[in-house]
């Protein structure tokens, strides 16, 4: 890779991260950060890999490197968490680039580290995140599918309305069905405090799942934990008034951050461009007794979107009463000021309309790109046709869609292949009214 300069082998990478359907726009900061995160022959090789997971052979093929040498390159990756590796029972390890977020950003952060400048990583950060606009909206704001999605208080919600929580809606259920937990530092928090700009909440309490948890907690970038643990630091992030937002998917759950309304950035994102609903809510929403509300802004203190204000009361009885007023566009539905209300005068009730969840990731990321106008770099990725077996992946996925997404599928790709498939599948499928929804 001696033959690429510094900029084309960033540049080349750059590219490759924006084959993702939530992307990272290339500015100064970008580069700057990637130069910490990579050696420049490191950019090379990354830029050439799937975006779908791959073997060692595939990477050593693409590189033209023998496979052992491919091997021990993409172990140093995933040591370093820029890379996840995934350990089948056949013995056979396959690899994965997670996108910038959620991923190796935030992996860069989870642990205390000397090999990189922390320091000027968090500041790089900052500046790419919080002071540029450009990534949040691309990773909060494009498109109508989302990357996360808020699990409502289960202690917020009332003995009758219990039932109504489904399991894929309780951040606990997700910790008592894990194959493998981690935890590791809060990559908000923790980049806040290198800034200046932290709260006091606890670092440690960044939570992984499943294949991500398994291969975090292999390399030590988090801690292995149990469901136990799991469930205590769930409660102690409840207890605490913190968020709890995790990947927006039904199975296979991959992280749950315990997000402050001040550092993580999907609060802040949710504050800043809430009107392009960055963050997908719960099925409930909080409803206000004003004949118990007092209006005395405990729950406005701990809303951390900034949905609660306060409002006259209009009590001829009392003329100067405050109470509490609901912005309904705002509202997660966390849950969070539910228990801050000293009169219980605040519930969770639930939406008129339920907030659809994506089956996977797999599901969730084929809804993004098609809603991107990034399916054709999923399904022929770097230019080349996919494996039959990634392609039957996606192509399963995209035949289990509602019409009108199967018909923004087929415009972009293109292929008469597909085509034929999407046609054949409409014939043998019953006639049904036309939905948005990504349920199959």
């Amino acid at each position: 890779m001696s033959h690429l300069t510094v900029r084309s082998a960033y540049g080349d990478l750059a590219d490759r991260l924006n084959r993702f359907p939530q992307g990272a726009p290339p500015t100064d900061r970008l580069f700057d950060i990637l130069k910490l995160l990579f050696s420049e022959r490191e950019a090379g090789l990354v830029a050439q890999l799937p975006i779908r997971p791959f073997t060692a052979a595939v990477a050593a093929e693409r590189w033209k490197l023998p496979e052992a040498e491919a091997r021990r390159v993409l172990d140093e990756l995933a040591g370093r968490a820029i890379l996840l590796d995934v350990e089948s029972p056949g013995g056979v390890t396959t690899y994965v680039l997670p996108p910038p977020m959620a991923g190796f950003f935030e992996f860069s952060m989870m642990r205390v580290r000397t090999d990189v400048d922390q320091q000027l990583l968090a500041e790089l950060f900052y500046q790419y995140l919080n002071v540029e606009e450009d990534f949040i909206r691309d990773l909060f704001g494009a498109g109508e599918t989302r990357l996360g999605r808020v699990f409502v208080n289960e202690e917020a919600i009332e003995p009758e309305l219990s039932l109504r929580v489904l399991d894929y809606e309780r951040a606990s259920e997700v910790a008592k069905t894990a194959t493998a937990i981690g935890v590791g530092l809060c990559y908000c928090r923790h980049k806040m405090r290198h800034v200046g700009r932290a709260c006091d909440r606890p670092l440690d309490n960044c939570l992984t799942f499943n294949t991500t948890g398994a291969s975090l907690t292999r390399h030590g970038v988090a801690r292995r934990i149990d469901a136990a643990e799991c469930l205590d630091l769930l409660q102690q992030a409840r207890d605490l008034g913190l968020v709890q937002f995790g990947e927006n998917s039904r199975r296979r759950v991959a992280f749950i951050c315990n997000c402050c309304g001040c550092c993580c950035e999907a609060m802040i994102a949710a504050r800043r461009f809430g009107f392009l609903h960055p963050v997908h809510t719960t099925n409930f929403i909080l409803e206000i007794d004003r004949g118990k509300c007092t209006g005395c802004l405990k729950c406005v203190e701990k809303c951390p979107v900034e949905a609660l204000g306060v409002v006259s009361a209009n009590d001829p009885k009392k003329p100067r009463r405050m109470t509490a007023r609901l912005d309904e566009q705002a509202c997660l539905g966390c849950g969070v000021c539910v228990s801050a209300c000293p009169e219980q005068a605040l519930r969770l009730a639930p939406r008129a309309e339920r907030v659809i969840t994506p089956l996977d990731s797999a599901h969730r990321v084929v809804l993004q790109a098609i809603e991107r106008g990034k399916l054709p770099d999923l399904i022929f990725d770097n230019h080349a046709l996919a494996s039959h077996r990634a392609m039957a992946a996606i192509l399963g996925v995209i035949l289990k869609l509602p019409p009108v997404k199967r018909a923004l599928a087929s415009r972009q790709v293109r292929s008469r292949y597909l085509e034929r498939l999407i046609e054949r599948a409409g014939a043998e499928q019953p006639r049904a009214p036309v939905s948005l929804s990504p349920e199959p």
